[in-house]
């Protein structure tokens, strides 16, 4: 199978794996323990947790490890929504494009009394600068835009956005999953920022927040007072040294792997952008060097993914998260596509171990398939 859908997940790394072991049959013991056991394991945490505070110059307590990043990101706007709730703050700022778990969790606090606004994008998917600035008022308690979208790859300008949040003394957070072992991440001028270990090469079942030592939280989870009691819970040390392994390598691979995944994102964008009534979605230049996003009109996004599965091919419509709900993507929406545009979108996610020979078989395959596709399509029909 021809893996592009390194997006929603994967596959962990065999540097990782090895990791990792240790930590499931030998040095298996509780962190929170205080027999030998136990202490190996609350070394090997403490040892990541540097290690990747390190590679985000934060502190180690700056670093608390969770589930996933939904989890992360939850954490980060519900947590400080109900500590900002006791100074008076009440009013959220996040963007349309965001994943989910953000969207989610923004209108769950809505509906629990929270005034949230969402920041509309043009058409490339970069947030309305001016708008934000007007946006934050003297209840605003949080900002929170993603580092670079995982449907559509346009990276924001998170830069810009910090100043700006800097400048109104709001905090910024920003949900870098997908940006962080693709591009440079920089961490100044952010309060917190989510991170998830599948992404890169990892395993699944651990994500982290980064916090900020000045920011306060209401934890979700109560319990024995783990992570400096913001996430209570038995740390799962296999998976953090996993994370820490992963990350360090993302880092040291970076710029020449990043280079690699682009020469093969654009040759794919050259190639299917000679399909007729096709369109790149998001900015044609700055995205993420191994994403690629399309729509074609008269055709199903899903029918897309399933002809290119009979094809050994493994891709998606966008978010792996909402991929079985067979609604438009709230993404492309904001962009302004209409519906049955955002209908017909595919979403090619590069990884570490694709290469150029499968980018050509793609190419060579994917013009049948949308061609058979738009056949059968009344509405490609009544076009013609």
């Amino acid at each position: 199978m021809i893996y592009f859908d390194n997006a929603a997940t994967t596959r962990m790394r065999p540097e990782v794996i090895k990791a990792m072991m240790p930590f499931f049959d030998k040095s298996y013991g509780n962190a929170s323990s205080l027999h030998d056991l136990g202490q190996n394991a609350r070394a090997a945490l403490e040892a990541s947790r540097e290690s990747i505070a390190k590679i985000l110059s934060v502190e180690p307590n700056e670093i608390i490890f969770c589930s996933c990043a939904t989890e992360a990101n939850n954490l980060a706007l519900k947590g400080l929504a109900f500590e900002a709730k006791k100074e008076g703050k009440n009013h959220l700022i996040v963007s349309k494009i965001e994943h989910h778990c953000v969207l989610n969790a923004a209108e769950w606090l809505e509906q629990n009394g929270f005034d949230v606004t969402y920041l509309p994008v043009d058409s490339y998917g970069f947030v309305d600068l001016g708008k934000l600035e007007n946006s934050i008022n003297d209840k605003t308690f949080l900002v929170s835009v993603m580092y670079a979208n995982n449907e559509i790859g346009t990276i924001e300008p998170i830069k810009e956005i910090a100043e700006i949040c800097a400048a109104k003394g709001v905090p910024l957070h920003t949900d870098a999953v997908q940006a962080f072992g693709k591009i440079p991440v920089e961490t100044k001028g952010i309060s917190m920022m989510a991170l998830s270990a599948h992404k890169i090469y990892g395993p699944k079942g651990v994500g982290l927040l980064m916090k900020r030592s000045d920011i306060k939280l209401e934890p979700l989870l109560h319990g024995g007072g783990h992570e400096f009691n913001l996430r209570s819970g038995t740390e799962n040390v296999a998976g953090i040294v996993g994370f820490a392994k992963a990350l360090e390598l993302a880092l040291k691979e970076m710029p020449k792997e990043s280079k690699r995944q682009k020469e093969m994102r654009d040759e794919i964008i050259k190639r299917v952008l000679e399909i007729p009534e096709t369109r790149l979605n998001g900015h044609p230049k700055i995205r993420l060097p191994n994403n690629a996003n399309f729509s074609f009109r008269y055709v199903e996004g899903e029918s897309i993914i399933m002809k290119l599965n009979e094809h050994n091919i493994a891709a998606s419509t966008g978010s792996a998260c909402s991929s079985p709900k067979l609604e438009p993507s709230h993404v492309l929406l904001a962009l302004g596509l209409p519906p049955s545009d955002a209908h017909g979108s595919l979403r090619i996610s590069l990884g570490r171990y694709n290469k150029k020979r499968e980018v050509d078989y793609f190419c060579k395959v994917l013009p049948g398939i949308i061609d058979e596709l738009r056949s059968i399509s009344p509405f490609w029909k009544a076009k013609r």
